[in-house]
């Protein structure tokens, strides 16, 4: 005789959860609310609006009481911030490092620059007219450059993202060897 014989496990019908202390749900649900106050930055600050994302992580604002921890290796981050301005010489390296980013990978865009290439684009030709040519991005955080709030925000909107789970949302997964 085991622990479990002994235990008296109610037998909850599906469209009851919650019910005392036992919460019914799928594995996928359960990692997705995990995920959300739980996501690893990997931050690619190109320009001045690095600065105000390193405003963000400072004490003040406390980027970490969403959950959000700052990683150095794209292999341990869930979430890649670039922002700045994107020169098509730095384009090739973000990709790759997105590339070994694992699934699920999200980005947030920060600032003008990375969105649509800011002021920059129509008189340097070095400049990549928004990060979203090489790499999908999941929010755009306007400004110039934005506000640590700005990008809190759009922490808050990746979350809300990941928790309505678009079908499309994640691409393509595949588990086979």
């Amino acid at each position: 005789m085991g622990f479990l014989d002994h235990l008296e496990l109610p037998v909850l019908p599906e469209d009851k959860t919650g019910e005392g202390n036992i919460i019914v749900t799928s594995l996928d649900t359960l990692f997705d609310w995990s995920r959300l106050s739980s996501l690893w930055q990997m931050s690619f600050g190109l320009a001045c609006c690095a600065i105000e994302m390193m405003a963000t992580s400072a004490s003040h604002y406390d980027m970490m009481r969403f959950g959000v921890i700052p990683r150095p290796s794209p292999r341990q981050s869930d979430v890649i911030i670039i922002s700045g301005t994107v020169t098509l010489k730095m384009a090739s390296r973000i990709k790759m490092l997105y590339e070994q980013m694992a699934d699920p990978k999200y980005v947030i865009s920060m600032g003008n620059c990375s969105n649509c290439g800011g002021p920059y684009w129509e008189y340097g030709y070095h400049v990549l007219k928004g990060v979203d040519r090489v790499i999908p991005v999941d929010v755009y955080v306007p400004g110039c450059p934005p506000r640590p709030e700005a990008l809190l925000e759009g922490l808050l909107k990746l979350q809300e993202k990941i928790r309505q789970k678009d079908p499309d949302y994640f691409g393509e997964m595949n588990f086979s060897n």
